[in-house]
């Protein structure tokens, strides 16, 4: 059974850029059909899909993060990363990495659209 585990700051100060890595075990990243994402929820705010690798490589992105976003992975480690840039205090969320069979057709996404996720990390923008 495939595990995903992010790791990284728990605190961000404005205008950082975030980097939070998946740790992903019991499966590869390499392997069809699957995407990896990255999905976040603000407090009191539903789910938001951020972006997401396929098993390819290619990446896909969400309008509301397309200037601010980048993912990769390292293939040897089996593992792919988050990059969001420009972080203000509207960025505090739990991040999630999560599988998909297949790319995410909506921004605000249901926890069924994910057949694995991470515990999820705190991530908090302040000064």
């Amino acid at each position: 059974q495939v595990q995903l585990q992010e790791s990284g700051p728990g605190l961000v100060k404005p205008s950082q850029t975030l980097s939070l890595i998946c740790n992903v075990s019991g499966g590869s990243i390499t392997t069809k059909p699957y995407t990896w994402n990255w999905i976040r929820q603000p407090p009191g705010k539903r789910l938001e899909w951020m972006g997401a690798i396929y098993y390819s490589g290619g990446t896909y992105y969400s309008q509301f993060f397309w200037s601010r976003i980048s993912i990769s992975r390292d293939t040897s480690k089996n593992q792919f990363t988050l990059h969001l840039s420009s972080m203000t205090p509207e960025d505090t969320a739990v991040y999630y990495c999560a599988r998909a069979l297949d790319l995410v057709q909506t921004t605000i996404p249901e926890w069924r659209d994910f057949d694995s996720v991470g515990q999820g990390t705190q991530v908090t923008v302040s000064a």
